[in-house]
């Protein structure tokens, strides 16, 4: 049984799609948007829908932005040689938080995962080879995500781009700043042996 009427039952249910958001937080949402006056209901709406409307996927690197280019495969101050792929749009903001790549990106809109029936025509694997061949390419930073299926997507790509004679490298994965090694499970131990390097 509903406690509340069915259009607010709709704006939660709706609340509730977004990723992350669950029953209560839905319903605080809704009731959030509810509280609002009738101006900043009118411009949450046309915010969202003008995103949907003037965002595009960048020709090159398949990033979302208002422009094609994006402002990052136009920057004359990126090095075009060296392509950081990632898994998905939200990666590149959490690379360019860092201030260190000055390289530019691959969005691959997804890993391999056949257990979920996508296969490698499934992501924009062909759209990096081509852009691999169609330019001079110095290096491949594979940034797929420390899951089984971001694993299995760098090797997949590895092993496409190794015989072109392009360097190749993989980010590395370890302990978080701050985090306990008893605490640590194998994988990212592991992971963290691989990475290490001389001090």
């Amino acid at each position: 049984m509903s406690y509340f009427s069915p259009s607010i039952e709709k704006l939660i249910e709706s609340f509730e799609k977004l990723p992350s958001i669950g029953h209560k937080t839905a319903t605080r949402l809704a009731f959030h948007m509810l509280d609002l006056g009738e101006q900043e209901t009118n411009d949450f709406i046309s915010s969202i829908v003008n995103a949907k409307k003037s965002l595009k996927y960048c020709s090159t690197c398949y990033n979302i932005s208002d422009t094609d280019p994006c402002p990052i495969c136009a920057s004359p101050k990126r090095d075009n040689s060296l392509i950081c792929v990632v898994e998905d749009v939200k990666d590149i903001i959490a690379m360019e938080k860092t201030h260190e790549f000055k390289g530019v990106y691959h969005v691959l809109h997804g890993s391999i995962s056949p257990m979920d029936g996508i296969g490698p025509d499934d992501i924009k694997i062909k759209e990096l080879l081509n852009r691999i061949n169609q330019n001079k390419i110095s290096e491949i930073i594979l940034a797929t995500n420390p899951r089984v299926e971001g694993e299995a997507t760098a090797m997949y790509l590895s092993k496409l781009i190794k015989p072109m004679g392009i360097k190749v490298t993989r980010i590395a994965h370890g302990i978080p700043v701050g985090g306990d090694l008893e605490y640590t499970d194998e994988v990212t131990l592991t992971k963290a042996l691989e990475g290490r390097r001389e001090i």
